[in-house]
């Protein structure tokens, strides 16, 4: 499974129909279909779907087809980030109607369509299962700890100064046992 951390868009047209698709995170959603209204106030439609894991573990998926015919927009939107296995993401697509109208198989390609185009320009993560520990240090060692931490492309989630520094990390299981085996004595996982 994959994610993008950032946002794409990509412009297709189908019989002067046109179709614009933004791929984003999912944190993001509310904020890029405001941001999406706002910068195409003529455009028909903003079909959206997206994909994300909740803290189970569960896939939660869900669509729109605003106001175009049930099923030919968001379900299928959603069948090709499904295809793609891209989650933790959404994907808003803004539809200007061209005067020709697609029926209802036009529109099911032109959706699955745009949305195939922006997953070709995206830059995607792989996703990993992250687990979150907690390392302690005398204010001595934090700098090299950090340096490790940098080193092994480990993400430092938080700080926590009093009398010893307690340092909250990300990882994956597999991260973590390397990292084990390269901490000092002085380092305590709590």
């Amino acid at each position: 499974m994959k994610f993008v951390q950032k946002e794409f868009s990509c412009t297709f047209e189908e019989k002067k129909s046109k179709f614009i698709a933004f791929l984003f995170p999912y944190s993001m959603f509310d904020e890029v279909m405001k941001k999406v209204k706002a910068e195409h106030p003529k455009a028909r439609h903003y079909v959206y779907a997206y994909r994300y894991l909740n803290e189970f573990e569960q896939i939660v998926e869900n669509s729109s087809d605003d106001g175009e015919p049930k099923g030919t927009s968001g379900k299928p939107s959603l069948a090709v980030m499904a295809g793609a296995e891209i989650i933790n993401s959404a994907v808003i697509i803004v539809r200007y109607f061209g005067g020709v109208k697609l029926g209802t198989g036009g529109l099911v390609r032109a959706y699955g369509d745009s949305v195939n185009e922006v997953i070709k320009i995206a830059q995607f993560k792989e996703y990993q299962k992250l687990i979150t520990k907690i390392l302690e240090c005398e204010y001595g060692e934090l700098s090299l700890l950090e340096y490790l931490l940098n080193q092994e492309e480990i993400n430092i989630k938080s700080k926590d100064f009093s009398t010893n520094v307690k340092l909250t990390i990300e990882l994956t299981k597999e991260q973590f046992e390397h990292l084990n085996t390269l901490l000092s004595r002085n380092i305590k996982v709590l």
